[in-house]
């Protein structure tokens, strides 16, 4: 018996289910899955935030950029489940409860990918019900997060993959980090980077996403954050996806 649902994995969080008039579902693959290591029933890095925001007990939980929502889900399943083992007590709404909130800052632009749940009708949006906002993470930051003084107690950096992007995201939001707020930031390995292959006909279309990695080299001299790099590209069986990395930051104590 294993310890993870398969049915809730593959029905739930690794895609989206499309039913039709027949009574039949199919599911199709969340965007972006593969790049946190997920097939149908393999949560891949996905995992390991799950058990951030389990162990943490996490219930602000804000995503800087989403093309499928496959990490979005991931928060709120973990909220939904700390109240189902009774670590979160009172109302289990999954927005306006007493269990947090999923908070989604994506510009929605294109620019790195496309995302595929900001129509009202998609199954993230029914199912799991984030609280979005389509625009740009800086202002976010301003007109939404500071004005409201809000508090994150896990954040998840995924959006401008430039340089200057990922450290923007990071230098803004690191500031609203509750005391033991933990950092995640995706696509964190080079060697994933340096490999990928491009079709021909892509490439006038393709952003390099290799800014995470070249910022968090730097974040590896801040005496601030304690820093962890995971990485599994090569060390596994090609044939099955492997995480672009991620990397975890938390507080050091003073």
């Amino acid at each position: 018996m294993q310890l993870l649902n398969e049915i809730l994995i593959k029905e739930y969080l690794t895609n989206n289910p499309i039913p039709y008039e027949s009574g039949v579902v199919k599911y199709e693959p969340v965007k972006y899955r593969w790049s946190h290591g997920a097939t149908d029933t393999h949560l891949g890095d996905g995992l390991l935030i799950y058990s951030l925001i389990m162990m943490n007990r996490a219930k602000v939980c804000v995503c800087i950029g989403t093309g499928g929502g496959f990490i979005p889900r991931i928060m709120t399943q973990a909220r939904m489940d700390l109240w189902e083992q009774k670590i979160f007590d009172g109302n289990p709404a999954k927005e306006w409860g007493d269990i947090g909130t999923t908070i989604i800052i994506d510009a929605a632009n294109g620019v790195g990918g496309f995302t595929d749940w900001t129509d009202e009708n998609s199954f993230l949006r029914n199912y799991y019900s984030p609280q979005i906002i389509l625009d740009t993470s800086e202002r976010a930051y301003y007109d939404y997060f500071v004005r409201q003084d809000i508090k994150i107690d896990y954040l998840h950096i995924d959006g401008d993959h430039s340089y200057e992007g990922v450290k923007r995201d990071f230098e803004l939001y690191s500031n609203l980090m509750s005391d033991n707020g933990i950092i995640t930031i995706h696509d964190t390995d080079q060697n994933y980077h340096n490999t990928f292959l491009v079709p021909d006909n892509q490439r006038e279309h393709f952003d390099s996403f290799d800014g995470p990695a070249k910022f968090i080299k730097e974040l590896e001299n801040n005496t601030a954050w304690n820093l962890v790099n995971l990485k599994n590209f090569i060390m596994f069986d090609s044939k099955r996806p492997t995480t672009t990395g991620i990397t975890i930051l938390a507080k050091k104590d003073k």
